[in-house]
């Protein structure tokens, strides 16, 4: 077997990377980079995965938001300027003993496994827990995945990088505030012009193509973003941007305790490989108080059954989508059924244009006050739901896109279109009247 220095390929970091391989070199356990676009991010994830892998036999991820969208951005990447893929720079097929394409993943012969994944199924991964993880792309991932993997990382002394560029401020952000003031973790923000990358020229030309592609402000924004890595810059795409924005600035992202007086409703999207989301409602005047959130997967409908019932609530009408009143091929019942029985009556909420869904919610979001920290995960949804973006054509579907935002949106959008169902003295006796925004 031929001897190979790790880092493979006469691989070495960039004059503006050494900062961060040095501190992996002396230990270092965490670390948040906001690099630009094109900056090497995952390249130097997956070479110091090699050599972790060999210090340490383990497994090892390569996180991305979408496991769909994994092959193509790590697995099948190519190195423009050396014509081969990514992966056989960092991993040498010497290195290997076995190569699971379909899987999208390697076994050392040292003992150690590396596998790309994606956000939005940490949970359903098979196999022994890893012993390091590259969060690429952070801002656009599902913010559980890490609350799932860091216990995990915790124990078994396991490092993680998270990098990416910023998409609004969302928890991208907050995880790099938090790092920027925590001693042991490494944080760094890298733009375009602290690298040298680009000549100013090319930047111009890569702004234009943007603004040529998305129009103006789109395309400004999504190169502030990406070169000069600016949380503040308005994400494109993103439904309910301006509404969420505007309930922090006015205040009503708070806490909004419990009021017992009144019946707490709740809106569903049901799971059933993804997950299940629960929102917690009470009508309060002309106020919504958002007041609590309920999300697991891979759990049937006693789990939130159970926790309807250990929460102190009285409660008013729980909606469900149309789809709750689906029978189930293996149990031969449907949701609402199944649930009855448990002793919930659900209503059934029906099926309606997405458009007029997504309209509900955005005049429903300015009626509403947001318990800051209980429905924390929802709210991040919320603030990252998004128009599908067609790489091809380079242009936004006219479709949402189906990721780990998705699910607690529809369960919001649920409650929107669901409202005039209530049965309670305090609900509304009929629809909010919604403007025909359209969709942008």
């Amino acid at each position: 077997m031929p001897e190979i220095i790790l880092p493979a390929s006469n691989w070495q970091p960039r004059p503006y990377q050494r900062n961060l391989w040095g501190y992996l070199e002396r230990g270092g356990k965490r670390a948040s980079m906001i690099w630009h676009r094109r900056s090497g991010k995952d390249e130097v994830g997956m070479h110091w995965t090699a050599c972790a892998a060999h210090q340490r036999p383990a497994t090892y991820w390569h996180m991305l938001p979408q496991a769909t969208q994994a092959r193509k951005a790590i697995w099948d990447a190519v190195n423009p300027h050396t014509g081969k893929r990514r992966i056989d720079e960092a991993f040498p097929l010497e290195l290997r003993e076995t190569t699971r394409n379909n899987e999208m993943a390697i076994q050392f012969k040292c003992g150690s496994h590396w596998q790309v994944v994606g956000s939005d199924n940490y949970n359903s991964l098979v196999g022994s827990p890893p012993a390091g993880v590259v969060f690429s792309e952070w801002p656009l991932s599902d913010p559980e995945a890490w609350a799932y993997i860091k216990p995990i990382l915790d124990e078994n002394g396991g490092w993680a990088l998270f990098i990416g560029t910023p998409r609004g401020r969302n928890h991208g952000k907050k995880m790099h505030e938090m790092a920027a003031a925590d001693p042991e973790w490494f944080c760094e923000t890298l733009t375009a012009e602290d690298t040298g990358v680009f000549t100013p020229r090319q930047l111009q030309n890569i702004e234009r193509e943007y603004v040529q592609l998305l129009g103006i402000s789109d395309g400004t924004s999504r190169f502030r973003q990406e070169y000069h890595c600016d949380f503040d810059a308005e994400v494109s795409g993103v439904y309910y941007a301006a509404e969420m924005r505007r309930a922090k600035d006015d205040g009503r992202i708070r806490d909004v305790p419990w009021q017992p007086a009144l019946p707490v409703h709740t809106g569903w999207d049901l799971g059933f490989k993804d997950p299940t989301v629960v929102w917690f409602f009470q009508l309060s005047g002309e106020h919504v108080r958002v007041i609590d959130y309920m999300t697991n997967s891979g759990v049937g409908p006693g789990w939130f059954v159970n926790g309807l019932r250990e929460r102190p609530y009285t409660y008013g009408t729980h909606l469900i989508p149309h789809d709750g009143a689906a029978k189930e091929l293996t149990s031969g019942q449907s949701v609402k059924e199944t649930m009855a029985a448990l002793g919930v009556q659900t209503t059934v909420v029906p099926m309606s244009p997405i458009y007029d869904g997504i309209n509900a919610v955005r005049n429903l979001i300015p009626m509403c006050l947001f318990d800051e920290k209980k429905t924390e995960p929802g709210l991040e949804a919320l603030r990252n739901y998004r128009r599908e973006w067609d790489e091809k054509r380079k242009v936004f579907h006219d479709k949402p896109l189906h990721d780990w935002a998705s699910h607690p949106s529809d369960g919001f959008r649920t409650f929107a279109m669901g409202q005039h169902l209530l049965q309670s003295p305090d609900a509304w006796s009929k629809p909010l009247k919604y403007a025909n925004m359209g969709i942008v």
